[in-house]
């Protein structure tokens, strides 16, 4: 069964790190502290990077489950 990365309906702005935690089975809110304090680390590249994941991965419906 091959697991496919979706934007999460457990988001906080768009659902990006959510979406990255249920990929890899990880809480989201380790994520979501280890993103923004990389975004801080790398001079804001981190909020672009955010922004076009945000574009890119599509949105998960209750029935791509």
């Amino acid at each position: 069964m091959t697991q496919k990365l979706f934007r999460s309906n457990d988001r906080v702005l768009g659902g990006v790190c959510a979406g990255l935690a249920e990929y890899f089975d990880f809480e989201p809110t380790l994520v979501r502290i280890a993103y923004a304090a990389l975004s801080v680390m790398t001079v804001f590249l981190g909020i672009i990077l955010y922004i076009v994941m945000w574009i890119v991965m599509p949105q998960k419906n209750n029935l791509q489950v």
